[in-house]
């Protein structure tokens, strides 16, 4: 009896064992596979973890791009603003200038008006069919050139009949015209003058016969001696070489110089500057 309980004994340990390795086996399997799957999951985790670290670097890089970007369009903004600003004071300015210039021009354009008008009249009135007098106009100044032997006997400052006729035809005209000067220049030639105790060169002679022509104007006919200058040019600046007696008759000559009153012109120029824009 004894030795049959020690055989089923033995057989249930025997089954038992080898159910137990089995469920070993099975154990192992599935902590191998498991522990592949823990490996797998661990190599995914650390790859998401850099790739989340990436992710976030590049979060932070677009971040403070478009922060720098959002600052960026404020200061393009502010300069297209300032630009703005500042193209229309240019604007401005320039228009300002433009309407100066055109007002100087207008002004301009009235001098040299009022300059054509009186040699029209001087022309008319004076006549040019004697070659001895000249009427031009020179960067709008008005000149009047009367030969000598139209106004004075060689060396002598004494105003001929004839001259005072013609003298007496460029006073109308300047009469008529108060906001213009005359400045008469006397013009030799180069020969030299002999002194008579009161003119000592040409210089003087040229001086002298400018002060009598001033004199027939103002005393004779009627010319404000405020409005006149006596000049004397001397030998000094002749029209051409004192080489022949033709030539030095032709430098021989007075000059009447008709023109605007500086002072009234300037203040004519600095009127017009000085107005308001629109």
């Amino acid at each position: 009896m004894k030795k049959v309980f020690l055989t089923l004994s033995l057989v249930a340990f025997l089954a038992t064992s080898c159910g137990t390795k089995k469920k070993i086996a099975e154990l192992e399997t599935k902590n191998k596979e498991i522990q592949d799957l823990l490996n797998t999951a661990t190599v995914k985790l650390n790859t998401c973890l850099a790739e989340k670290e990436g992710m976030l670097g590049q979060l932070e890089f677009l971040k403070k791009n478009n922060s720098d970007l959002i600052n960026n369009m404020g200061n393009m903004t502010t300069l297209t603003a300032k630009g703005a600003e500042n193209v229309e004071k240019a604007l401005e300015s320039i228009k300002e200038k433009d309407l100066k210039i055109t007002r100087m021009q207008d002004a301009l354009t009235k001098k040299d008006s009022v300059t054509l008008a009186l040699v029209t009249s001087l022309k008319r009135t004076v006549g040019m069919s004697d070659p001895d007098i000249e009427i031009n106009v020179e960067k709008g100044v008005v000149f009047i050139s009367i030969a000598d032997k139209l106004l004075f006997k060689s060396g002598s400052y004494v105003v001929s009949d004839r001259a005072k006729e013609i003298l007496g035809k460029v006073a109308k005209v300047v009469n008529d015209k108060p906001d213009f000067e005359c400045m008469v220049e006397g013009h030799t030639d180069n020969v030299p003058f002999t002194s008579n105790g009161t003119l000592l060169d040409n210089w003087d002679l040229s001086v002298k016969r400018a002060t009598s022509i001033v004199r027939v104007l103002a005393k004779e006919h009627g010319v404000n001696p405020k409005r006149l200058i006596a000049a004397g040019r001397g030998e000094f600046v002749p029209l051409v070489e004192n080489t022949s007696a033709e030539s030095r008759m032709t430098n021989r000559r007075t000059r009447i110089v008709v023109l605007p009153k500086i002072d009234q012109f300037y203040d004519m120029i600095e009127k017009e500057m000085k107005k308001p824009s629109k």
